[in-house]
């Protein structure tokens, strides 16, 4: 006798593709949770080096700025030395200037003609003083625009005083020193030979 299947094929075997479909379906969500949580761990991985990264780069950063404000303080420590140093230079090679510059004044007044204040701004001289006449205040005045150090004498006032029963005349007078440019090193003094 001949079997017969009683039981319908046509929806036995759409139920067994329905059954592989769906667990095709469940295995292919499984890998793309699968897959997509993988990219999320790289992902916040990389997020987390490149977080670690920058961090060092911070700490890398505010050390170099530190070190960096220490060059700068250093470069203008550096700079009031120099400039200290400069004006220390500057008052050395003037000690002898001012020693001349006294001495040329004490060989240039007259007998009969004395300073009582001498004051010194820049080039510029201010000498108060009192003669015994004017022709000696004349003769001071030649004297300093002969000097090698003194130049342009200039009374700006006098007064004729009696000093106990003897005359004498009050003066004031301003004069220059002389500009006196610095030796320079010669340009071959810096090693060529």
């Amino acid at each position: 006798m001949a079997k017969i299947n009683l039981l319908p094929w046509r929806e036995a075997l759409r139920a067994e593709r329905k059954r592989q479909f769906t667990g095709i379906l469940g295995l292919a969500a499984v890998v793309g949770i699968l897959v997509s949580v993988l990219v999320h761990i790289s992902f916040e991985s990389k997020i987390d080096s490149q977080k670690n990264r920058n961090k060092y780069l911070e700490t890398e950063i505010s050390y170099l700025d530190k070190k960096i404000e220490e060059i700068r303080k250093l470069e203008k420590q550096k700079e009031e030395l120099l400039n200290r140093m400069q004006v220390v230079q500057s008052l050395q090679q003037s000690r002898p200037l001012v020693v001349r510059l006294f001495d040329e004044l004490v060989r240039q007044i007259p007998t009969g003609v004395y300073l009582s204040n001498f004051e010194r701004k820049g080039r510029g001289l201010k000498l108060n003083g009192v003669s015994e006449s004017t022709p000696r205040i004349a003769a001071f005045m030649r004297n300093i625009e002969k000097s090698q150090w003194l130049t342009r004498p200039d009374v700006s006032g006098f007064k004729a005083a009696t000093k106990g029963s003897v005359p004498s005349t009050v003066f004031n007078m301003t004069a220059r020193e002389k500009g006196f440019k610095k030796k320079k090193p010669a340009a071959n003094e810096g090693g060529k030979k």
